[in-house]
């Protein structure tokens, strides 16, 4: 009963986010502000899911200049979770396929984000070349998921190199964001416990090279892997001392 009420709720906040969210956007197409507004509407819905949401931004997060941000990426529900963590003036790079999905598709393209077809090699370096410009020749940020697709409870899986030639090509630091592990969550149940998603100090790339873009994406891979063995022993402390299991 709980999951069919969930899924209502979903589905009605979906519906209103489409109709009143594209019509939004219509009015300044592929402004990169949008990220950030919409981004702060999903994140409340994880209250609705039985979710308690904390977030650990830096006084700064807000006011900071140009960077490339890196977040794990775990399942469906980090729509509902670190989405909450982007920062104004922020725009996401997805895979070309997100603008084909009901509802959320054509949100997602009107609010300025970025598609990649990586099924295509070329056209993917060519989507990295389109974010270094977009960050040389605007004031936007650009969030990517250097795994590449959704771990699923397979912990932290290897990086893709695509961020961190943005980052060197574009000289701007790299800010990783963690999330804590979110695949016990379940629909049925009533509390899902904590999660925290929480902003790392930025990586500077100075000294950085395009033959280094290996070694820039192991140092921060091991920074995320690291913070989130902490996250998800903190969060498991947290449950069991509320007596909450999940």
């Amino acid at each position: 009963m709980i999951a069919l009420l969930r899924l209502v709720a979903v589905a009605l906040f979906a519906i209103f986010m489409f109709v009143f969210g594209c019509g939004y956007c219509l009015l300044s197409p592929r402004n990169p502000k949008h990220v950030f507004t919409f981004g702060r509407q999903f994140a409340k819905m994880a209250r609705v899911f039985g979710i308690k949401l904390e977030f650990r931004l830096p006084p700064d997060a807000y006011h900071r200049g140009q960077h490339i941000y890196i977040a794990n990426h775990q399942n469906n529900w980090d729509l509902f979770t670190v989405s909450g963590a982007v920062t104004p003036k922020v725009v996401t790079v997805g895979k070309k396929s997100l603008a084909w999905l009901p509802l959320f598709g054509q949100l997602y393209w009107l609010s300025g984000n970025i598609l990649i077809d990586r099924a295509n090699k070329a056209k993917a370096k060519g989507t990295i070349d389109q974010v270094v410009a977009s960050i040389k020749q605007s004031d936007v940020s650009v969030w990517m998921f250097p795994e590449g697709t959704r771990s699923r409870g397979r912990g932290l899986l290897p990086f893709k190199t695509g961020a961190f030639h943005a980052a060197i090509g574009a000289q701007v630091p790299i800010i990783p964001i963690v999330c804590s592990s979110t695949g016990n969550i379940k629909l049925n149940r009533w509390n899902n416990g904590h999660v925290i998603v929480e902003m790392l100090p930025p990586v500077s790339i100075d000294g950085y090279g395009k033959e280094d873009v290996r070694k820039l994406a192991t140092q921060c891979r091991d920074l995320m892997e690291q913070k989130l063995m902490a996250l998800d022993n903190e969060v498991a402390q947290r449950n069991e001392a509320e007596g909450v299991r999940v």
